[in-house]
């Protein structure tokens, strides 16, 4: 039973975080809650073994990983078949430029392809090295840092006049 209760410790302490980072990276509220459900159900099937064999800081570079591994094989499936008929808000609007400036951030990581917004993600959000990015997706740093480029390049723009943005993550 103690381990059932580890788990729903480390479970509750990062879905906030990992939401967050879900979110970022498919735009979708709801997708986003799969993406972290999906996560913590495979790290749940796994919990004895990888409890005995990682440290927290273990646990949260594992945690990314299944995250960034079923959200890249979940596009690769295309196994979305819902068709978004409206954007309804998921939060209360508020005033302020902060909301506008997470609207367009979001928008315009939305128009890129999905490794590269994972990159993205990763590199700014997450502050993570191109060594460990690398790392997380199985591929080359070479590769990360060509992603990484290219990434910045397209949302520079896709942004536009609003480019200045891109400064303030």
């Amino acid at each position: 039973m103690q381990k059932a209760l580890d788990f729903e410790e480390f479970a509750s302490s990062r879905t906030r975080r990992l939401f967050q980072v879900a979110y970022l990276m498919c735009g979708d509220w709801h997708r986003a809650q799969d993406l972290v459900q999906t996560t913590l159900a495979k790290m749940f099937a796994v919990w004895p073994r990888l409890r005995r064999r990682e440290d927290e800081s273990g646990l949260d570079a594992y945690a990314r990983t299944v995250l960034l591994r079923t959200y890249l094989s979940q596009k690769r499936l295309r196994r979305s078949s819902e068709v978004v008929l409206a954007d309804l808000p998921d939060t209360p609007q508020q005033d302020g430029h902060g909301s506008d400036l997470r609207l367009t951030l979001t928008s315009a990581l939305g128009q890129l392809p999905p490794r590269n917004r994972a990159v993205v993600v990763l590199r700014y959000l997450e502050d993570h090295s191109i060594e460990a990015v690398a790392d997380m997706m199985g591929i080359s740093a070479g590769a990360v840092k060509s992603l990484n480029t290219r990434s910045l390049a397209r949302l520079r723009e896709i942004l536009g006049e609003d480019r200045e943005l891109l400064f303030r993550l």
